[in-house]
């Protein structure tokens, strides 16, 4: 089995919660039933982001997301190798779509945003299909945002926070879309990202929000749609 499949489900979504314990609180806006999905798909594009922008040296991450590339085609076919696969694959995603998108990844280590926001247009969109069909709203296309940048500004929140303090913060928070129509996990998770992102950009450590604070942006952020 290679390194990429090696583990639990459960092993990795720790992994992914205990980066983002916000989530215990945030998750009492996501219905009981589909918090097992949601958990593994955040955590996928936890791999996905590490493998990408992870790191000093990128040849590792190439070889991961070659992989996560054809392990993502296999899902719609039918097949898993992965851990998170027993939660996700048979989910109604378009995991095809997502596969293939991800080989615009690479060309954006170290690009500077503005750059990278065009570059990344195309996997955002395929990131907010996926984040619809997992929370069943419909299957739907999420609505195009007046802001065409809109899903790949907050994907590279997520590089951002890999980096740490990083020069592209403060182009992504005066950029950040004041509002997304994305399905609500999306709008939640957002929230969060930027307000992890505001600390940065204070040269704070982005430290885990107080419950109180997760509470109400989760609220406000599941209702804005």
């Amino acid at each position: 089995m290679s390194e990429e499949g090696k583990g639990t489900a459960a092993s990795f979504i720790e992994k992914w919660r205990s980066r983002w314990p916000e989530w215990n609180v945030a998750e009492v806006f996501v219905p009981a039933a589909r918090r097992p999905a949601v958990d593994a798909w955040f955590t996928l594009l936890q791999e996905l982001y590490e493998a990408a922008w992870g790191g000093s040296d990128p040849t590792p991450g190439l070889a991961k997301l070659a992989w996560w590339h054809e392990e993502l085609e296999g899902w719609e076919k039918g097949a898993r190798r992965h851990p998170l696969g027993e939660v996700l694959q048979r989910q109604p995603a378009p995991w095809s779509r997502l596969g293939r998108a991800l080989n615009v990844l690479p060309g954006t280590r170290g690009q500077p945003a503005a750059e990278a926001a065009a570059a990344l247009a195309g996997l955002g969109s395929a990131v907010w299909a996926c984040d619809a069909a997992l929370v069943a709203e419909d299957g739907r296309e999420p609505a195009a945002p007046a802001n065409a940048d809109a899903p790949a500004v907050v994907l590279l929140g997520e590089r951002a926070l890999l980096a740490g303090a990083d020069a592209d913060t403060a182009w992504l928070l005066e950029h950040w879309p004041s509002r997304l129509p994305a399905a609500h996990v999306r709008r939640i998770h957002a929230a969060l990202l930027r307000a992890r992102l505001g600390a940065l950009s204070r040269g704070q450590e982005p430290a885990a929000l107080p419950g109180w604070r997760v509470l109400a942006m989760s609220w406000r952020a599941a209702r804005s749609g």
